[in-house]
């Protein structure tokens, strides 16, 4: 169906032509702005049985978007165009085709806010509520529906919203209904204004419904859940804590259990000049909240549970065992440090010296079966909530970052990990615990304002899965526009398979806000995770294409 941008802005405005009443729809969309951002990716596949890569039968794959947004005053309108032909390996099968899944149009004065089509929202740390995309996992649950926001007063602000969930070029089935309620006490009270500490409390209650037709089970058709949450600051500390309670939601997350979830995260942080501490805890218990209590994999969740774990960018570290959070139990804990050694100092040295350590773990909850001729349809348990059950992650990492010279900045690291590949990737009860060891050395020599050169070199040593890893990758850059880069990734001791070397070269251009790159070589199967929330990347070899454009 061909649709005409101007056409679509213009009923867009008409919905709202209470907000522009004797304006001229031509007059306003003249006056207005249209921004927007694009992207393709596109790939030729090649088979390549050393590595168990296949060539899918289209040979090439492609993901596309375009984002198109109007604005004008406290009035905006927008569409997403999409197209998958067919989406490339690794994405969700669902994403096939063409066509607009996000469209939307919002108006907003002094104290009202109202968008009605698509749109995202997080209430708190969004345990109980957020609606996001993040489109290098494939992921997007926004939320098609009306939301109002209204501030009542200053620090006092509420939400309303009810849809329905994308999932791919569809909806799901269940209804979400939600309300958020946001105080600033510093705001609201003007004897607070200049106080030193800083307190905000919210308060969340979301509820789904989907009709029950199951002939096995007696289903709830309304789930409620309630959060409440706040965050104080004095001066240099910050706590932001959070408690969730979800009624039962029996689902095929959780095997159909009717125990009430809960889940509660709390974070405190303390900063200055030169220094940085964080600590953070989290539980979760039976807290897997989808709008459709049968969806699986990553489809139509209502709410997020953070990872706690820290975020690598570097190869090894992030690609080959990264967490996936647990919803139906998981305790974990995290904690950062990072300390800047003056310049002139004994381990500053002449350009100082940065150090980042970082702790977290991750354990499975506590459970005790109740009596289980009594509960044998219901799955209720027991859970000591200080008491953790068996271990399912661990990084102990450091990280140091020295200048030699003006032109030379070197940056260390080292992990040791542990990961329990039975429970983060479903494997059979009696597959090993990996333990690894980590190293990475990146080094960057800049030859001149424009020339540059970087280096990583990486190393991973386990005696469990595929044995021994060693990447390295070179980098040069011409600024602003130009680089081009060889990467070479080598699984060696590997007592399953073959060494296998995997090679990536590639080249791209960036212009103010276009970015144009091409590779060729070789991707190795493995899980890729973002915040917790990961896919299935198979094994590729190809060459590959990305254009993306914003304006």
């Amino acid at each position: 169906m061909k649709i005409n941008l101007i056409n679509l802005l213009t009923s867009a405005v008409l919905l709202s032509s209470s907000a522009i009443q004797a304006q001229d729809i031509k007059d306003v969309l003249n006056k207005g702005k249209i921004t927007g951002n694009f992207q393709i990716e596109a790939q030729y596949y090649q088979e390549d049985t050393l590595i168990g890569a296949e060539q899918p039968n289209e040979q090439v794959l492609s993901n596309g978007f375009l984002n198109l947004i109007y604005s004008n005053g406290g009035f905006s309108a927008g569409v997403r165009y999409e197209s998958y032909q067919n989406a490339l390996l690794g994405y969700p099968t669902g994403y096939k085709g063409s066509g607009i899944p996000y469209r939307f149009a919002s108006y907003t004065s002094e104290d009202l806010s109202v968008t009605v089509g698509n749109f995202y929202e997080q209430f708190g740390n969004g345990l109980v509520l957020r609606a996001y995309e993040e489109r290098g996992l494939g992921y997007d649950n926004a939320i098609d529906g009306i939301r109002v926001k209204y501030k009542v007063k200053n620090g006092i602000e509420f939400t309303g919203l009810i849809g329905q969930q994308r999932i791919f070029f569809d909806k799901g089935e269940g209804i979400v209904r939600a309300f958020n309620a946001t105080i600033n006490l510093n705001e609201t009270f003007e004897q607070l204004a200049e106080a030193k500490t800083k307190i905000s409390f919210g308060g969340s209650v979301v509820s789904k419904y989907q009709e029950d037709d199951n002939p096995d089970f007696i289903l709830p058709e309304n789930v409620p859940a309630f959060s409440a949450r706040t965050i104080i600051s004095r001066g240099k500390f910050n706590i932001n804590a959070e408690y969730a309670f979800k009624a039962n939601d029996p689902n095929t997350d959780n095997g159909f259990n009717y125990k009430n979830g809960e889940a509660a995260f709390i974070q405190a942080t303390y900063s200055r000049k030169g220094l940085g501490i964080s600590l953070s805890a989290k539980r979760v218990d039976n807290f897997s909240f989808r709008s459709e209590r049968t969806a699986g994999e990553q489809d139509l969740f209502i709410n997020y549970q953070p990872a706690l774990t820290k975020q690598h960018t570097y190869n090894l570290l992030a690609t080959l065992y990264p967490y996936a959070t647990q919803p139906n139990g998981e305790t974990a804990l995290q904690g950062d440090v990072i300390y800047n050694f003056k310049k002139g100092s004994v381990l500053g040295g002449k350009y100082g010296t940065g150090i980042q350590l970082n702790a977290a773990f991750a354990f499975d909850i506590d459970k005790d079966s109740l009596d289980p001729t009594a509960d044998v349809q219901r799955n209720l348990y027991s859970s000591n909530y200080f008491e953790t059950g068996q271990r399912f992650f661990r990084d102990l990492n450091i990280q140091i970052n020295k200048k030699l010279t003006k032109d030379f900045k070197l940056i260390l690291t080292y992990s040791n990990l542990l990961y329990n590949q039975a429970v983060i990737e479903g494997k059979p009860p009696e597959t090993p615990i990996i333990k690894a060891h980590i190293g990475v050395v990146e080094g960057t020599y800049k030859f001149n304002m424009r020339n540059s050169l970087r280096f990583e070199a990486q190393v991973l040593k386990t005696k469990q899965d595929q044995g021994d890893w060693a990447t390295g990758l070179l980098e040069y850059s011409y600024s602003p526009h130009w680089f081009v880069a060889a990467l070479g990734q080598y699984n060696y001791d590997n007592p399953k398979a073959d060494e296998v070397l995997y090679y990536n070269i590639s080249g791209g251009y960036n212009n103010h806000g276009n970015r144009i790159s091409l590779s060729y070589g070789r991707q190795r199967a493995g899980i890729f995770c973002v915040g917790g929330v990961c896919r299935v990347v198979p094994a590729s070899n190809g060459l590959y294409l990305s254009i993306t454009s914003s304006f």
